[in-house]
């Protein structure tokens, strides 16, 4: 069992990735099906593990760990993931057998399958992941592959924008997401997402609670477009209709609510969980449903009804009670059904007839009658029509907030309204487009290829099937889940017919008034549209104005501090030196002065030597006098050295300062530099002030430490370990090749660039004077020397 275990956890992540690598080398003539092979290799991994977990276990593969960081790396299975590792693979390659079709005159199809192969590697990792650190990693790969995928047409403007838009509002999430999980990790410490929940007494009480909830919820609300970032979702339509199909509608966008589903066990009991969830679902609800209403294109139609869906789906995680999770577990498999199939009929219908206008198109049922019947199916579960299982969850939906009394009267109105307006846009998506005069296409269409039709028919199909099992697909998927997101045993009876009560009398009453939207259809859509404060004052408009801005700010310090003058840059570090020295002084109260117990002996000479070099590389007059003045102060300093007992530095010193003075007077003289300094008075006196400036930090910070009381373990352990760890008596080596070899590394990569870029200014072609002051460049670049 342990290896079956870890083949059905890690084998599909194997299978991708292999996948994804074969499809990026190898020639392959139809990559869109090779990958579905993939998915469904992928799926065939996850089923035989069905009976398992509906018995109510889960399987656990390790993966990596730090005993001593509490890190217990790994990948868990249970009821809650199975059904979102099903969707993944199993809607996975449907939509690579409908991009065989829909792409296959597209020369870049390859690139696209195997972004989508990446996307379903990070969609799987990241709804098995048992670890808060392989979560996020495969929650960012999301969002990453989300932007080539968003931005496939990179040729067209508004797809650069809307994967950009995308990028930015996840990503961002994604970095309060991961604060809000290290805080989490560290009151429970442990990063196991099941050891996190386990301690979930430690977790509450723990000082950063609520800082670590409200950072989680936001890093939840960016990724599923609640309220007020579900702008993205509808301008992410830029995108190819397989990836709309995929990532916006059965997948990525529900990676938010599997977190907050996940981490429901923790808060469920928590006041503030439940009202935030609770305000911004009904609110994410409504909004969707109204600015469906505002559009005729269909993928953007669609993609406001997902918003309409995850902001039900976040209400009813918020509201607690056991009934609202189980109607929150069916609606996420139903939703999963029948807008993926929808969305493939969109893109079938764009295929065919070329336009997305849904006020432009009838009549497609005489021309495409198969689509007709995958597009009427799939809306009959949309709009909770019986004996589907979009009517199942609907009827759950109303019981489970008529289960909590009178206080859910504003709930059971929004649910009302929202779901008559999905009614409506259920109409329009079957009724208006397939029947009725046909019109919207000037030569007649057809059915596209079976691997276009496979899709959403099989999807369609599929919820009519479970609609009219509802017992068995409660208890083998339903069941399993919410006992996982409720954290305790829960009993799940999904029923298509419950008799004759409130809840069928609303579910009547939803579809009466959904027609009524529908009749008014064509006079609501420009009413919504004539409301510019929508546009002009929402979100999406706000997102803008704040990337202008953030824009202009960074050109703004770029021009102030990219202005081109070496000296300038100069003067910029010692600037910062100084007050980051003398700022800590002044706020740790750090200022001292060392007692001179020593008797002046001849350092004194020494020390008054670099003072003299010092001075002289100040008052040079050429540059060769500077470089001689500046050797002076290194071959003191090595001196300095040796009379403290340190031969070995002090000969490092004198052989790097002798290199020095060779290299830079070699190069000066090779240099087609100016004789004279070009600088103003006022340049003059800044330069001296921010050279003062730095001194005197420096200087306040020396004696500082100087004062400081000397600690001597370091050095004795440096000394006492050197022969037996690194076998070097020469202890000062052994420190810079063993114990830190890799800053000495660095400065090692730092000076043969260095190295290089002089070799590379040393073999330009000599410059006369006339040219040289003729280059504006190059007067500029000495005139910052």
């Amino acid at each position: 069992m342990p290896g079956l275990t870890t083949l059905a956890l890690i084998g599909p992540l194997m299978i991708g990735v292999a996948g994804a690598i074969l499809l990026a080398l190898l020639p392959i003539r139809r990559p869109a099906m090779a990958a579905s092979v993939a998915a469904l290799a992928c799926l065939a991994l996850y089923l035989p593990m069905l009976p398992v977990i509906s018995a109510g276990g889960s399987l656990f593969a390790a993966f990596w760990g730090s005993t001593s960081l509490g890190i217990v790396g790994g990948f868990r299975l249970d009821g809650l993931s199975l059904i979102f590792a099903l969707l993944i693979s199993g809607i996975g390659a449907l939509i690579f057998i409908y991009a065989h079709g829909y792409l296959s005159d597209d020369p870049r199809q390859k690139r696209l399958v195997v972004f989508l192969l990446v996307f379903m590697i990070a969609m799987l990792g990241a709804v098995t992941a048992d670890d808060v650190i392989l979560l996020f990693v495969f929650w960012e790969l999301t969002s990453l592959a989300s932007f080539f995928l968003v931005g496939y047409k990179h040729e067209s403007l508004k797809a650069r924008k809307a994967a950009l838009q995308a990028l930015l509002v996840t990503g961002s999430g994604g970095l309060a997401l991961l604060a809000g999980l290290i805080l989490v990790s560290i009151a429970a410490g442990t990063t196991s997402l099941s050891g996190i929940l386990s301690a979930r007494e430690a977790v509450l009480a723990h000082a950063a609670a609520a800082p670590a909830m409200l950072l989680i919820i936001l890093g939840c609300f960016t990724k599923s477009a609640q309220v007020p970032f579900h702008f993205w979702l509808p301008n992410a339509m830029a995108a190819p209709t397989p990836v709309s199909a995929y990532l916006h509608s059965a997948t990525m966008v529900k990676l938010g609510i599997y977190l907050l589903a996940r981490l429901n066990p923790l808060y469920q009991n928590e006041v503030l969980w439940q009202g935030i969830l609770t305000f911004f679902g009904v609110a994410t609800a409504v909004t969707g449903a109204v600015l469906a209403f505002r559009e005729t294109d269909l993928k953007r139609v669609l993609a406001n009804t997902t918003v309409t869906a995850l902001g039900t789906l976040t209400m009813l995680i918020g509201i607690a009670p056991a009934l609202s999770i189980t109607a929150a577990m069916t609606f996420l498999v139903v939703h999963a059904f029948y807008k993926a199939a929808l969305f493939m009929v969109a893109g079938i219908i764009d295929h065919e007839t070329g336009t997305r206008d849904a006020a432009s198109l009838g009549g497609l049922r005489r021309h495409m009658p198969l689509t007709t019947v995958a597009a009427l199916l799939a809306a009959f579960s949309m709009a909770g029509l019986p004996p589907f299982v979009g009517f199942v969850a609907k009827e759950l939906i109303y019981e489970a907030k008529l289960e909590l009394g009178q206080t859910a009267a504003f709930l059971i109105l929004g649910s009302f309204l929202v779901n008559a307006a999905t009614v409506a846009i259920a109409c329009v998506l079957s009724w208006r487009l397939f029947f009725g005069e046909a019109r919207g296409f000037t030569q007649a269409p057809h059915d596209p290829p079976k691997t276009m039709l496979a899709g959403p028919i099989l999807l369609a199909i599929l919820g009519l099937v479970a609609g009219g099992l509802p017992t068995a697909f409660g208890n083998a998927l339903i069941d399993p889940a919410v006992t996982v997101v409720l954290g305790r045993p829960a009993e799940v009876t999904l029923k298509l017919w419950h008799g004759f009560n409130l809840v069928l009398a609303l579910s009547a009453a939803t579809m009466a008034l959904g027609v009524l939207f529908y009749l008014s259809w064509e006079r609501i859509v420009p009413r919504l549209r004539s409301l510019e404060a929508m546009d002009r004052y929402g979100p999406s408009a706000g997102y803008e104005r704040l990337l202008a801005q953030v824009i202009a700010g960074a050109e703004t310090v770029t021009t102030s501090i990219q202005h081109g003058s070496l000296r300038g840059y100069i003067r910029t570090l010692f600037l910062v030196i100084a007050t980051a020295c003398i700022g800590t002084l002044i706020i740790r109260g750090g200022f001292a002065w060392p007692r001179l117990e020593a008797p002046v002996d001849s350092r004194l000479g020494i020390a008054l030597l670099i003072v003299v070099g010092a001075i002289a590389v100040m008052v040079a007059r050429t540059s060769i006098q500077a470089v001689l003045a500046m050797g002076l102060v290194g071959f003191a300093t090595a001196l300095i050295f040796l009379s403290f007992g340190a031969p070995d530095v002090a000969f490092t010193q004198f052989a790097v300062e002798t290199l020095l003075v060779v290299i830079l007077a070699t190069a000066l003289m090779r240099l087609p530099l100016r004789r004279r300094d070009l600088r103003t008075g006022h340049e003059k006196t800044v330069d001296l002030a921010v050279a003062l400036g730095g001194g005197l930090a420096v200087a306040l910070m020396l004696a500082a430490v100087l004062a400081s009381p000397f600690d001597p373990r370091l050095s004795l352990w440096f000394g006492a370990e050197s022969v037996p760890s690194a076998h070097g008596r020469n202890v000062v080596n052994v420190i810079l090749v063993d114990f830190r070899a890799l800053g000495t590394l660095g400065e090692i990569t730092v000076l043969a660039v260095a190295a290089f870029a002089v070799v590379a200014l040393l073999r330009r072609t000599p410059e006369t004077p006339e040219k040289a002051s003729q280059s504006p460049n190059l007067a500029k670049s000495e005139g910052s020397r």
